[in-house]
């Protein structure tokens, strides 16, 4: 309903414009046209008021600006008004306001309402008979201006839903803390005669972020609770690892990017999503997930999932994309060795990241390295053991005997892991590679390129002109090249060591590393992985291995004096002598080469002697041989693997939701945002202890398109009949009021 916007009528004479004035006098209102008064209303006639304003602008006796000024009301309440004096005249302002009314619940319908609960009916039927939303008979009956009969109450549970404003009454009123109201089971944890308090659901109308337990089949079937109980262990207390695990899981999903931000949700209304009276205060969390990372099975739990991901998606586990994600640090509590940040284009302090993603982006592990030795040493000395271990139907070793040129499987990495002798060595353990050629040489002819259809990762069909040929690198591997053609005649050139693989899929492969950098952009600006998640440091063990500071020095300084002694070069070999041969003229263009020349000799020399030093000077040395002034500390990574795992869980069982909304959308690109919304939206928790069920009751979205694509989402997720952890509840989603 439109805000009413009263005018300013100052006690006597005010000028609109040099033709039009106002005169205040005995509660009147006067408007005079020069010296003539052309209309007088009584004060409080605010109908009045508009329709004699909006006459003066559309005959052209006052424009908007000149209204607002003289009157002090806002330029909308004029345009408001202007609009419906051009619709309906001057009657439109003494008509009667169309509205809905209070409700549409009047006493007749209240009395034809009463008597269908009176013959046994239940909300349902009731509802149907008589046009009218479930939800509006839900309040009648919470509000007691409804009863139902005795004789036929199959919704009990529905008629003690909660609203928002009483669940806030009752948790301000709680009498050990905001939203703490289940005394006595607090009581029995504090003293430790209960391990965990038990789930209990109330009912509740419009629970804030209610649509992300829309995710629970999704984080199930992920593995969020997955060995959970094996891995991690809390002493006895008031929650239990199933409520941390989902609380970390939802607030991911809800884009509660940080710990500290549950600060400012309201506790009860999450606690309703787990069944509790409220979540843990921050403090409270904070000490939880400390507790869980302590005891280093973090590791062990990350890569029971990852073994888990692999084995349910074989088609995925044979390609795996590396890449490194440089994580930035703006603390001070250490001076952390700093990186190279592309998407800054800045060297900033900061810790490297190496993810291992499949095809379409889905993550399987990282490894994080506090002093980063780069991609190739990583994905030798880490990824590669690790793959080999826990990668699922591998070729088992006859099979690798009887044909040596098929692969375990394969990596996917960029120009920072090109290395002919790495590619060469993991050739040997039959692991291929793909990556782009560092060093391609000249283009080859146009004439060697064809059209090829090229299906992406997304499925969508493109067309590509490439080509293929055999190249050496070094002495000992030989690779195949394979090139594309684009429209600028740029040659992307990739090389592989997948010597069966079509070069149709190759190239198609390696394109799809778009997939991983997306997912890189993506958890930071929704998941927040850059994020720290606490403050403590660990002691880098002192034979961990460093760049020399002495080293680094003189490097920079060769790269500084090359880039100097360049463009001499360039400055000496572009200096001619363009005018007639004159004595003056040839004297001042010797001098110009002359001082060049020495600059050059300077420079060399100088460059010479810098590069005799850097040679005498070690490159890595002991971390413990750093000075005491460049000592550092790493970040302490459990409690941010654990909390890191959690979001990729998250971000799995939401990918795995958006493709089944994406089975019934158009626009696929907004089946992602329409994901976010829905775990953004409010929805009824309708607990039902008799048939032990718990509806989560979805409202509606923006547009009717949405709604059928929610609906298919909400059939697809009743097939799975998940029980909410650590009770016998199922879980039923239904979308909208029927």
């Amino acid at each position: 309903m439109p805000k009413v916007h009263l005018p300013v009528f100052a006690e006597g004479s005010t000028n609109i414009n040099v033709h039009l004035a106002v005169e205040k006098r005995d509660n009147q209102i006067t408007y005079f046209n020069g010296m003539m008064p052309v209309f007088t209303h009584d004060e409080s006639d605010l109908n009045t008021f508009r329709m004699i304003t909006s006459q003066f602008y559309v005959n052209g006796n006052a424009t908007q600006a000149e209204i607002c000024r003289a009157f002090g009301v806002p330029s909308i309440a004029v345009k408001r008004a202007v609009k419906l004096y051009q619709t309906s005249g001057s009657s439109g302002f003494y008509e009667a306001r169309k509205t809905r009314g209070a409700t549409k619940l009047t006493a007749e319908v209240l009395n034809e309402a009463q008597e269908l609960f009176d013959q046994g009916k239940d909300i349902s039927e009731v509802a149907e008979i008589l046009g009218i939303i479930k939800n509006t008979l839900y309040k009648a009956v919470h509000d007691k201006r409804l009863h139902q009969s005795e004789k036929k109450n199959e919704t009990v549970q529905e008629l003690i839903l909660s609203s928002k404003s009483e669940r806030n009454t009752v948790d301000q009123n709680a009498s050990i803390g905001m939203g703490a109201t289940n005394v006595m089971d607090r009581v029995a944890a504090m003293v430790g005669d209960i391990s965990e308090v038990a789930i209990d659901f109330q009912g509740a109308f419009d629970v804030p972020k209610g649509g992300v337990l829309f995710s629970l089949p999704a984080l199930l079937s992920m593995g969020l609770l997955h060995n959970t109980k094996k891995h991690f262990q809390l002493p006895n207390g008031y929650y239990g690892i199933d409520s941390i695990f989902l609380l970390m899981a939802f607030m991911a999903l809800a884009r509660i990017k940080s710990i500290e931000r549950l600060r400012y949700c309201t506790p009860g209304e999450w606690g309703n999503l787990l069944g509790l009276d409220r979540i843990p205060e921050v403090k409270t969390l904070r000490a939880k997930l400390k507790i869980l990372s302590e005891e280093g099975e973090v590791s062990k739990w990350s890569a029971d999932l990852c073994s888990q991901w692999m084995s349910a998606d074989l088609e995925n586990a044979t390609l795996f994309y590396i890449d490194g994600h440089v994580r930035v640090y703006h603390g001070s509590q250490t001076k952390l060795p700093r990186h190279h940040v592309a998407r800054q284009r800045l060297c900033l302090r900061a810790t490297t990241d190496y993810w291992v993603n499949a095809m379409d982006g889905q993550p399987f592990f990282y490894i994080n390295k506090e002093v980063d030795p780069g991609l190739i040493k990583v994905v030798e000395n880490e990824i590669v053991p690790r793959l080999i271990e826990e990668v699922p139907n591998q070729p088992s070793e006859k099979g690798l005997d009887n044909d040596p040129l098929l692969p375990r499987f394969t990596l996917v990495f960029d120009r920072e892991g090109y290395s002919p002798d790495m590619m060469l060595r993991l050739k040997e353990k039959n692991i291929a590679c793909l990556t782009y050629h560092k060093y391609p040489g000249d283009d080859w002819l146009v004439e060697e390129f064809t059209s090829q259809t090229v299906q992406l990762v997304t499925g969508e069909k493109v067309e590509m002109a490439l080509a293929e040929r055999g190249t050496r690198l070094g002495k000992k591997l030989w690779v195949r090249e394979i090139r594309k053609l684009n429209e600028s005649g740029h040659q992307t050139s990739v090389i592989a060591t997948h010597y069966p693989m079509n070069f149709i899929l190759i190239a198609s492969s390696m394109f799809a590393r778009w997939s991983q950098e997306n997912f890189f952009r993506y958890m930071r600006q929704h998941f927040s992985i850059d994020a720290l998640v606490d403050y403590c440091l660990d002691e880098i063990p002192d034979t961990t291995p460093v760049v020399n500071p002495d080293y680094r020095t003189l490097d920079s300084k060769i790269r500084s004096l090359n880039g100097k002694l360049s463009r001499c070069l360039s400055q000496f070999g572009a200096l001619n002598l363009e005018s007639d041969i004159a004595p003056k003229k040839v004297e001042i263009f010797e001098q110009k080469k002359a001082s060049l020349l020495e600059k050059i000799n300077a420079f060399k020399d100088e460059l010479d002697d810098l590069k005799n030093k850097r040679s005498d000077t070690d490159k890595h040395i002991k971390i413990s041989a750093l000075p005491e002034e460049a000592r550092f500390s790493k970040l302490k990574t459990q409690t941010k693997q654990l909390v890191d795992t959690v979001k990729m869980i998250a971000y799995r069982a939401e990918t795995a939701m958006v493709n089944i909304l994406r089975e019934n959308m158009t626009r696929l690109d907004d089946a992602r945002q329409l994901m976010v919304s829905v775990y953004q939206s409010e929805a009824d928790l309708i607990p039902d202890h008799k048939k032990q069920t718990l509806t989560v009751r979805l409202h509606h979205q923006a547009n009717h398109s949405n709604d059928q694509a929610i609906q298919h989402l909400c059939d697809e997720l009743n097939e799975t009949k998940t029980k909410f952890p650590g009770t016998d509840f199922q879980m039923i989603y239904e979308f909208g009021l029927n």
